[in-house]
């Protein structure tokens, strides 16, 4: 027997087939850098939550023991409203001071200038 003809139009298919082959294969790999660029990012996205969480977590622990703190002293209770609302007893005159980072620059003495 004899080997195979080309069809009638004399060309081969296999140059064809060769290169839709190469493009899916090209296209494939293309579609495997974004999936693992994404799962990447992904990682990293998870993460960042959970250091998130874990800080949500502390904050919550935190809070719960100053829930207890308050709960079980009214001294502390006291000191909290005096130092946190500005509250006072009757007849106590209360003198507020701001902080040092909301001070105004307009109100700070001005450094002496040098001639």
């Amino acid at each position: 027997m004899s080997a195979r003809k080309p069809p009638s139009g004399g060309k081969s298919l296999r140059p064809v087939v060769g290169a839709t082959l190469l493009t899916l294969l090209a296209l494939l790999a293309l579609g495997g850098v974004k999936s693992y660029r994404d799962l990447t990012l992904a990682r990293e996205r998870v993460r960042e939550l959970e250091e998130q969480i874990r800080a949500a977590h502390e904050r919550i622990e935190s809070l719960k023991q100053e829930i207890l703190q308050l709960k079980g002293d009214p001294n502390t209770i006291e000191r909290r409203a005096r130092e946190d609302l500005g509250l006072a007893k009757p007849g106590e005159l209360v003198i507020l001071l701001p902080d040092e980072e909301e001070e105004d620059p307009a109100l700070k003495p001005e450094a002496p200038k040098r001639p």
